[in-house]
């Protein structure tokens, strides 16, 4: 008889394990200086809007009624949370592009197409801030259908949260442009081999 411990098998739940150590590793540390104001909103808001779905579920399935307004209030919110999140987004560069191009062009042409598309985004998030400062008026008079609250309110929350976006989108596009930011050019990825 030997000595030697038998190896021991390596299953497929092994293998989960240790990529999910892997990537708690890369997680960074959380720090309030990650977040910006906007970002808070979009959280109070969709704890808002947590509480209305979970107050609809339980008088609906546990009293027996449902208040018509947890509907209309929890789609609207949902509306807001959505354009103050996307802001987050918009700041941490992290909408979802088209990162296969800049794989395979030259650092050049990556460069201008990042200068395009930062010049695009900027363009219609201030097209479309402009449009929703021009509707807000025409929907003062129209409300809500189950509570008296001006449809203006939520295209207001819209409005300005395609305002902040132009905001950031700006501030990246400095950004971008004074760093000189490719995504995963060719380049960069044999300078690093």
């Amino acid at each position: 008889m030997s000595d030697e411990p038998t190896p021991r098998q390596v299953t497929g739940s092994d293998e989960i394990i240790e990529l999910i150590k892997e990537q708690s590793a890369q997680v960074p540390d959380f720090s309030y200086r990650d977040y910006r104001i906007e970002d808070y909103f979009a959280l109070g808001v969709f704890w808002i809007l947590a509480l209305m779905v979970f107050s609809q579920f339980f008088t609906r399935y546990f009293l027996g009624f449902s208040y018509a307004w947890t509907e209309e209030g929890a789609r609207y919110l949902l509306v807001c949370v959505t354009f103050l999140g996307s802001v987050m987004a918009v700041r941490r560069n992290s909408h979802i592009f088209v990162e296969f191009f800049y794989r395979y062009l030259p650092r050049k042409t990556g460069r201008a197409l990042v200068t395009l598309v930062d010049a695009i985004r900027i363009l219609f998030l201030a097209a479309a801030v402009r449009l929703g400062i021009a509707i807000l008026p025409r929907t003062m008079n129209n409300f809500l259908s189950t509570v008296r609250i001006p449809l203006a309110a939520v295209y207001s929350v819209v409005t300005f949260g395609m305002a902040l976006m132009l905001f950031r989108a700006v501030q990246l596009a400095v950004l971008h442009w004074r760093d000189g930011y490719v995504p995963g050019s060719r380049e960069d990825r044999s300078d690093n081999s």
